[in-house]
């Protein structure tokens, strides 16, 4: 059955033709039926199946029947249901958050009212109940913070459900739009021995800790052998040889010489087994004072990864431009409202080319999302305004039309200190990286549109930056948008060997675990660049939500991992 009713991708629900099989027919999708405006005339009559959850249910004509606003998660906008008594107990079928499939007539409904079409249900196939004595999400507004401690329940409501198509829509544009440039996609993996930021704050992949309290449990249950019995294997095996070494002495037959090297080999074995267990020890395997990773299961130290960036240059020197697109950790103990411990990336890497390149596609790709979600997801975004951020469509428009403003990390700097009508709360000075303040001033206010910010301090940098002929900055880029500041930070690759070692030694970092990616700069070393978007903060730069962890549908963060 499930199989039968997967979702196709909600920019095709509007424009699905209302088909039934002889043999089975289709659940329709509402967005269908009511997702495409005025309804067309040749709808009514239809007979179709729908389903879906209440989200308000009254029973009228005192009883005689019950008016259903029933929503299946295609789209904003509910279908009304009408069902008789006499098909179905109406009081099975009217509290909110039951679910239902039904079969009926689509009809017009009596002039003067604001429903375009109605569902006149003769079967009621399916109900799942739900006891509005505690069903957590009344008919009121609940804040998105309450529903932040509903993960499981939160995608029923309208705020929720619509940040889910935008999410969806989203990433059905990032897949187009690199398709239609030639890039391809890659998995980059989610553990990984290297730290693309070199900031440190990695969550760790081990099973020590586990095999230690496996460890230990079976040493309780299961005691490890006693001096003496170590002693009495040494002895058995002693003997074993002597006796070996005895019947070749005698000459004895081959048959009984083997006879006995089984036996000795067999005692052999038995000792070593008895010695490993001997010197198993509970706890953390430690070697030389340190933790032994060598122990651990991938035999080195190993995280999750914050970034794919470093794998997805391996494809980007081998098969051209590629992108990676997938979830990223970072462990970092923050609280804020721009913050999570997981997140997701794209990250495509551009083979031959530099950071005029990057710059290009990162506007490119910038413009295509706030164009798609325009054509695409309006109904969404047009709640997001009513509800949340009312300049949220213009600030698609603003961003899909008007051509990014470049500048220079130094032209920023000075375009910031010679402000006088705001006092920043961070200070502002060459060889500072810029503050959300700074970088909102600079596209709010300054050029009032976006802004691309390149040649950074090396200092305040990644390693793997292309370092300038001037060797004080890096060939990085930074795209800042209205709302949220840095949306996308980027690079021409440092593709020189030499310069590269000195970069990662000078950041303190050790060699071994970037040999690998020192390689591709050792046989056939190209110029490339790439940049990173962070998913979540471009849906809340469309949205106009305030807070990241309403945007994943899973947040993860310091304290919280539901699910």
């Amino acid at each position: 059955m499930a199989g039968d009713d997967a979702a196709p991708p909600t920019a095709e629900m509007a424009s699905a033709s209302l088909t039934s099989s002889p043999e089975r027919r289709r659940r329709e999708y509402i967005a269908s039926i009511v997702g495409r405006g005025a309804v067309p005339d040749e709808l009514i009559g239809k007979r179709i199946r729908v389903g879906g959850w209440v989200k308000t249910g009254r029973e009228q004509g005192k009883g005689a029947f019950a008016f259903l606003e029933l929503n299946d998660g295609s789209c904003l906008s509910n279908l009304q249901v009408i069902v008789n008594a006499s098909v179905f107990p109406l009081a099975q079928l009217v509290h909110t958050g039951t679910s239902v499939l039904v079969e009926g007539e689509l009809k017009k409904p009596p002039e003067g009212v604001k429903q375009r079409v109605e569902l006149h249900a003769d079967r009621v196939l399916e109900v799942g109940p739900a006891d509005p004595s505690s069903y957590p999400i009344p008919k009121t507004r609940l804040t998105l913070e309450f529903l932040r401690d509903i993960v499981h329940l939160r995608p029923r409501t309208n705020t929720i459900s619509a940040i889910a198509r935008i999410r969806d829509e989203l990433a059905y544009a990032t897949h187009t739009f690199f398709r239609e440039n030639g890039f391809r996609y890659v998995h980059t993996p989610i553990i990984t021995t290297s730290d693309c930021e070199g900031a440190g704050e990695m969550f760790q992949v081990t099973t020590l800790f586990s095999d230690a309290e496996k460890l230990e449990k079976d040493l309780k249950n299961n005691p490890p052998p006693s001096e003496s019995e170590i002693e009495d294997a040494k002895l058995l095996v002693k003997k074993n040889g002597e006796d070996v070494a005895h019947m070749k002495s005698l000459k004895a037959s081959k048959e009984e010489i083997s006879a006995s090297v089984l036996k000795l080999n067999k005692a052999k074995e038995s000792l070593a087994k008895l010695e490993e267990r001997f010197n198993l020890k509970p706890g953390i395997p430690q070697k030389d004072g340190k933790i032994d990773y060598s122990r651990d299961f991938f035999g080195r130290q190993a995280f999750l990864t914050v970034s794919g960036q470093l794998q997805v240059e391996t494809h980007a020197c081998a098969v051209g431009n590629v992108y990676t697109f997938g979830p990223t950790f970072r462990a970092e103990h923050s609280h804020t409202s721009r913050h999570l411990a997981e997140f997701w990336m794209i990250e495509p890497e551009i083979a031959f080319a530099d950071l005029e390149d990057d710059m290009y596609y990162a506007e490119e790709y910038v413009k295509f999302l706030c164009s798609w979600l325009l054509d695409h997801c309006i109904e969404d975004m047009e709640f997001m305004v009513k509800n949340y951020d009312k300049s949220a469509i213009d600030r698609l428009k603003l961003v899909a039309s008007e051509p990014f403003k470049r500048i220079s990390y130094t032209e920023a700097v000075e375009l910031l200190c010679s402000v006088t009508d705001k006092k920043f709360e961070n200070k502002v000075e060459w060889g500072v990286d810029l503050a959300s303040e700074h970088e909102r001033y600079l596209t709010e206010v300054i050029f009032k549109r976006p802004v691309i910010v390149y040649n950074y301090p090396k200092e305040i940098k990644a390693f793997y930056m292309r370092l300038n002929d001037d060797k004080k900055t890096v060939a990085a880029m930074d795209v800042l948008v209205p709302k949220v500041g840095e949306l996308i930070g980027g690079s021409q690759r440092e593709e020189r060997y030499d310069a590269l070692v000195e970069r990662i030694t000078s950041a303190g970092l050790p060699l071994e675990p970037y040999h690998w990616y020192l390689e591709l700069r050792k046989f056939g070393t190209v110029k490339h660049c790439g940049f990173g978007l962070g998913f979540e903060r471009m849906i809340l730069f469309a949205t106009g939500i305030d807070n990241i962890r309403d945007v994943i549908p899973f947040p993860r963060y310091p304290g919280r991992a539901d699910l």
